[in-house]
């Protein structure tokens, strides 16, 4: 999950860096001491409402504190940070805070957005004017043409502000010429002066990028144009008149029955399938940056807001923390993270409707980091005891804390809770990136992976008979890369080409040269790390092992076993107790090792 770059406990929760606050669209009449995490550009910005009586304002967001007992100021089940305890105060005048999460959002914010902001008073050191000086000329420096139409204001006439963030705002507008004549429609305003960085104006490029690029979908707000003056970039999107999904949890008082959530749910899965197969990751999936298209209670979902959003290969991962404090995943907070950043989100979200309160608070952003890193969610009060066993899976296999356990978004429109075999389902990327790996395993780990397809549940078929299908498989039952690779051509957009996620297939040379049948591809496009996350992980891996051990189990040393994980001798000590005295092959508990492998401490990270 990658290195973690310092312990996410403050020494006091008061000193956290405060990130950028935006103003939130929601009824100021409604409850304020939810999670009103609004921005319009996508920007991590948390409001921090001081706690009220619940007399006078009655919550749907309960605290996480028993009643009648002091706030603390830790997440619940967290004992005190060790250097807390291990900094004696009569040696200093306050203890050393150890790193928190939040200064390197705070650092990642001045990165993108500049380091502006009211000069400190007093001397100025004397470097000080040439660091300005130079920063000063670095702005003047930077290229703020897009290439972007020059006739905005021919084309479209502005009306009524609808949101605001720290870029800019958006507003309504009405088309004057062209095939949108007289239509209603949203522009989202870009200040120029606040793209103060070459990152901030590459963040308004790829924004415009994706959004063009994803193009077509029935949850994704359309793009209609980009535009630009002297003074600002404008993006011309759909206007969406049905407020946001945030708005309609507050109305119903923070509870959706199950039926109700499983509505909104598939459609926030269905478009971030689409998304992740293109090679796009959102980044600041939230209930704010889903809009309704009308007030109606059926109406479609859209999932706007793609100024965080980034390109990314198959086995890419990103380093820069980004994204709203209540939805980060864990991955994210340690600097290496991919697609299941996104999974995470949606998991709080679920969780959210469910049962009306967030699965991890505190009172700072420092202390949402640390719960999101220490707690686990609480599924004991209520109405947990009464939702759905169907449900409480569904939920804990997206919140699950190791990202490779968690299940893909298609792999979520397949599980029990959503299953509906009348709904389509998309091509999932994750079948390309572990069929990649099992064609360049060694025939050993093969066998093994043959005997845990052979041990699958009727849970686990449904996805990948799917997944089979959607590559057409010819007349004799088969695929190779030919049906790879047009599987991909099939559901290619810009976005894709941009993400240059068909390069995987080059990797997958070698299914050129022979046929794979649907037996082989099980045991090809499964996780054994999703497996083990499954409640009857145990009993899949016990039937696995009497398959192998009848097909594939066979003497091996240490030093061959070593090589077939990629470790070196320093590893002898503890595999070599996967191997039993008896007749030199693999037990039960070495198999399961086996197939689960040795974490290495590297990532293929992206510095941004």
């Amino acid at each position: 999950m990658g290195q973690c770059y310092g312990k996410t406990s403050p020494a006091n929760e008061n000193d956290a860096t405060t990130v950028t606050i935006v103003a939130s669209s929601t009824d100021h009449n409604q409850p304020t001491s939810l999670p009103s995490s609004t921005s319009r550009n996508g920007v991590l910005s948390v409001k921090n409402t001081p706690a009220r009586s619940s007399s006078t304002h009655p919550s749907p967001w309960p605290s996480t504190y028993p009643h009648g007992v002091a706030a603390s100021p830790l997440p619940g089940g967290v004992s005190p940070s060790p250097a807390r305890a291990s900094t004696p105060r009569r040696f200093f005048r306050r203890p050393f805070p150890p790193p928190s999460p939040a200064k390197h959002i705070a650092a990642s914010l001045v990165k993108r957005l500049g380091g502006g902001g009211k000069p400190k008073e007093g001397p100025i050191p004397e470097h000080g004017g040439v660091e300005a000086e130079q920063q000063q000329q670095q702005q003047q420096s930077l290229d703020k043409s897009f290439g972007y139409s020059k006739n905005f204001g021919a084309k479209y006439e502005l009306g009524k502000e609808i949101g605001r963030g720290h870029f800019g705002h958006t507003c309504s507008a009405t088309v004057k010429k062209g095939e949108l004549k007289d239509q209603t429609v949203a522009v989202k305003i870009i200040s120029k002066a606040k793209m103060t960085t070459a990152i901030s104006i590459e963040d308004v490029r790829r924004e415009v990028k994706i959004l063009k690029g994803l193009s077509g979908h029935r949850h994704l707000v359309k793009f209609y144009d980009a535009c630009e003056d002297a003074n600002n970039v404008y993006i011309v999107m759909e206007l969406c008149e049905g407020g946001e999904l945030l708005d309609r949890i507050l109305a119903r008082g923070g509870r959706y029955t199950e039926e109700d959530a499983k509505a909104i749910i598939v459609q926030i899965l269905c478009v971030v399938a689409f998304c992740h197969l293109q090679g796009v990751v959102h980044r600041d999936l939230k209930p704010e940056n889903f809009l309704f298209t009308s007030g109606s209670e059926d109406a479609d979902m859209k999932l706007i807001d793609f100024g965080l959003s980034d390109f990314i290969r198959p086995d890419e991962r990103l380093n820069d923390i980004v994204g709203s404090a209540y939805y980060v995943a864990p991955e994210v907070l340690h600097r290496s993270y991919s697609l299941e950043a996104d999974i995470w989100s949606i998991g709080v979200i679920t969780y959210i409707l469910i049962c009306g309160s967030r699965p991890f608070w505190a009172r700072t952003e420092s202390g949402i980091f640390r719960a999101v890193l220490r707690s686990d969610p609480n599924f004991e009060d209520l109405p947990w005891p009464s939702v759905t066993p169907e449900a409480k899976d569904f939920v804990k296999r997206l919140l699950n804390k190791d990202y490779r356990k968690r299940m893909t978004a298609v792999q979520a429109l397949t599980h029990p809770w959503l299953r509906d075999d009348s709904r389509p389902i998309n091509l999932d990327i994750l079948i390309y990136k572990l069929v990649k790996a099992y064609l360049h395993a060694t025939p050993f780990k093969r066998a093994a992976l043959k005997a845990l397809s052979k041990a699958l549940t009727e849970d686990e078929l449904v996805y990948l008979r799917a997944q089979f299908s959607l590559l057409e498989p010819n007349g004799d039952g088969s695929v190779s890369l030919d049906n790879f690779r047009m599987a991909l051509v099939r559901n290619a957009t810009d976005a894709m080409r941009e993400s240059r996620a068909p390069e995987i297939l080059n990797a997958m040379e070698s299914l050129a040269y022979r046929k794979m049948y649907f037996e082989e591809f099980c045991a090809a496009a499964i996780s054994t790390y999703q497996l083990e996350a499954l409640e009857g992980w145990e009993q899949i891996a016990f039937t696995a092992f009497e398959h192998f051990e009848q097909e594939g189990n066979r003497v091996i040393s240490v030093e061959e076993l070593a090589r077939e994980l990629n470790v070196g001798p320093s590893a002898y000590t503890f595999i070599k107790d996967w191997i039993r005295n008896s007749d030199g092959k693999l037990s039960l508990i070495g198999y399961t090792k086996f197939l689960h492998g040795v974490t290495l401490r590297s990532s293929n990270t992206r510095p941004r």
